[in-house]
């Protein structure tokens, strides 16, 4: 497991096993979304990450205004 995902799972209290929901709008997470992206210096530290199911992670990368709600969100 990628330490970025095991550092979100031990910060909210979560297992691999869990049912993870997704952090906007609430279905089904499958993926760890960055906040600051890696390329711009981000994290792997807790407070940097959110779950994300798959539509919300598409768009939280193609839409710069979207990926900074969800940094409010945090």
């Amino acid at each position: 497991m990628k330490k970025y995902k095991k550092n979100y799972l031990e910060a909210n209290g979560f297992t691999i096993a869990d049912f993870i929901p997704c952090e906007n709008c609430g279905c089904k997470s499958v993926d760890i979304h960055h906040l600051i992206f890696k390329s711009q210096g981000g994290k792997d530290s807790a407070d940097n990450l959110i779950a994300l199911c798959r539509k919300c992670h598409e768009k939280a990368h193609n839409s710069k205004e979207f990926n900074n709600h969800l940094k409010e969100l945090k």
